[in-house]
């Protein structure tokens, strides 16, 4: 990966509500988890449950841990110019099974709980890193 590129901070979560199934959302032709970018000031763990709330709908999130960090290369267009992004994955639990509305200005077209016996199908259509994720939790899929 190349140092001289600037870098993106963001936080992300593995959510999973109290029947363990899985919150993803369908972006840009990708099954992913919710994540963004981190505000200047903000805590890193703050970010995380901000954005998973704001691209989701999922309220009262509790954290569990810092699972891994990664790392990411891609074309940012507001900066017009190809960024590291580093996301910091934290695994997050929610009660009950909340509704979800997806950002649809974050190009979310789809939003589902996933069952873990449906996790496999849906990282065939996902990124390298949502499966480093995925490999780094506690889920069994």
């Amino acid at each position: 990966m190349n140092r001289d590129k600037p870098i993106i901070y963001a936080g992300g979560g593995l959510v999973t509500n109290e029947n363990g199934d899985l919150l993803m959302i369908f972006r840009r032709g990708k099954w992913d988890l919710p994540k963004g970018k981190l505000d200047p000031g903000e805590k890193i763990e703050d970010c995380s449950i901000r954005e998973v709330t704001e691209e989701t709908g999922v309220q009262n999130l509790q954290l569990v841990k810092l699972l891994l960090v990664t790392q990411h290369e891609y074309f940012d267009k507001w900066m017009q110019a190809d960024v590291i992004k580093e996301t910091h994955w934290f695994r997050m639990s929610v009660q009950g099974v909340p509704t979800l509305i997806p950002q649809t200005e974050e190009d979310i077209t789809a939003i589902e709980w996933t069952k873990p016996s449906d996790i496999s199908v849906r990282l065939v259509e996902s990124y390298d890193t949502i499966r480093e994720v995925l490999e780094h939790s506690d889920l069994k899929y």
